[in-house]
């Protein structure tokens, strides 16, 4: 296998360059639609490379093009670029000079990634037809890729196959996986309210305790999974949140639970739905209490097409990366799925994890000390270019059907 300095070698010179952006990026985060300065150096970066640029897609969503030779297949590559609304606790010089916004995910090392790979293709240009760079608003949670989807983007930008990456702590530094097939799971959303009359604390046999039918709805929530659901298939349901009462002496009116429900199977989520439903009314009508159920499926099941994903492992090979197949789907899930919904194709999961972890720490996703691994960018671009210089190979001349100059 090639060494690391070896995968990074053809866009060793623009590494400076991409690392001073990613970090520019990191200590300016800003959260899903309003990515207005990100869209912005997004822009510019592809302008000065001489790229097609169009802006505001799906809100603040950015689409470079690069066309070279007479093909006409297309590939797109994606990348998103919004923060989270948590405070960064980091040591980092580049650390978030925004309050209460971090770029806990490593949005800011994806867009700079493929900002490195619209450089290097538009210098190296080795393939026959156009490239479509997608830089995707509000993937955390707010379906920014949904929003890019119905404002025209594969009408306007005409994809044969998409492709995009996330940066994967889990794994080492110059490893990558995908499989064919489901790679990150649907997400749902639940959020019910139990109501009751409220009243005196000393007094409770005059009103429905809604606290109690909520500490008993949780429990029994819990058991759906385990339950209801085959142990055969995948699932997870988690209460993550419960809000109700004000003071230590009154039985309040109201109590508000939150949660989420992660799968990768239609009849799954609707049997997980289902029971959830009838849990409620159930614990509700035992307790003398009114049940209310908001369930909302804010992104499905991400999941790859197996050519596609037998590419991007390729891709990853070629370069010098140890590629390995996923040996089970990921529980978070990412709003790529609705592109991958449109158009065949894969999402590949980088290594980043370091050797050696620092002072801070190896800090997992969405962790407050989270920071991107800037000695995975230049391992990023090279699958991006190696992606589409397969994707998009000029056809041997000896391949082509022949066709007879000669009139009948």
């Amino acid at each position: 296998m090639l060494t690391l300095d070896a995968v990074a070698a053809p866009v060793a010179d623009l590494l400076p360059q991409l690392i001073a952006l990613r970090r520019d990026l990191h200590a300016h985060p800003e959260l899903a639609f309003e990515e207005r300065r990100t869209a912005g150096v997004v822009a510019q970066a592809l302008r000065l490379l001489g790229l097609e640029v169009h802006e505001g897609l799906g809100g603040t969503g950015v689409v470079g093009t690069l066309r070279c030779g007479g093909g006409t297949r297309s590939v797109g590559l994606r990348a998103d670029m919004d923060a989270l609304p948590m405070v960064e606790l980091g040591r980092a010089p580049h650390t978030s000079r925004t309050p209460g916004v971090h770029h806990g995910c490593g949005h800011d090392g994806h867009t700079s990634m493929l900002i490195g790979a619209a450089r290097q293709l538009a210098r190296t240009r080795r393939f026959d037809g156009t490239v479509h760079f997608i830089f995707q608003p509000a993937e955390e949670g707010k379906g920014g890729a949904r929003a890019m989807i119905e404002d025209g983007l594969f009408e306007r930008f005409p994809c044969d196959t998409v492709y995009a990456l996330h940066n994967w702590p889990d794994l080492p530094l110059g490893q990558a996986q995908t499989r064919a097939g489901p790679i990150m799971a649907a997400a749902d959303r639940f959020d019910v309210v139990l109501r009751g009359r409220g009243g005196h604390a000393a007094q409770p046999h005059h009103t429905p305790d809604v606290l109690l039918a909520a500490s008993q709805l949780v429990a029994q929530l819990h058991t759906i999974v385990s339950r209801r659901i085959d142990p055969g298939e995948s699932a997870v349901l988690s209460v993550t949140r419960i809000e109700g009462g004000h003071s230590h002496n009154v039985l309040p009116a109201e109590v508000k639970i939150t949660g989420t429900v992660r799968s990768f199977d239609a009849q799954t989520q609707d049997r997980i739905e289902a029971a959830l439903r009838a849990t409620v009314d159930g614990v509700a009508l035992a307790s003398g209490t009114e049940g209310e159920v908001l369930y909302v499926r804010y992104y499905p099941s991400t999941i790859n097409t197996a050519a596609e994903a037998a590419l991007a492992l390729e891709a990853a090979a070629s370069i010098g990366l140890q590629a390995d197949m996923a040996p089970r789907a990921a529980f978070t899930s990412e709003d790529f799925a609705f592109m991958l919904k449109q158009r065949p194709g894969a999402y590949l999961w980088l290594g980043q994890g370091r050797v050696d972890p620092g002072p801070d720490g190896e800090h997992a996703l969405h962790h407050p000390c989270y920071d991107f691994n800037d000695d995975a960018l230049p391992l990023g671009v090279r699958w991006f270019c190696e992606v589409v210089e397969r994707a998009l190979a000029p056809v041997p001349l000896a391949s082509l059907p022949f066709q007879s100059s000669l009139s009948a």
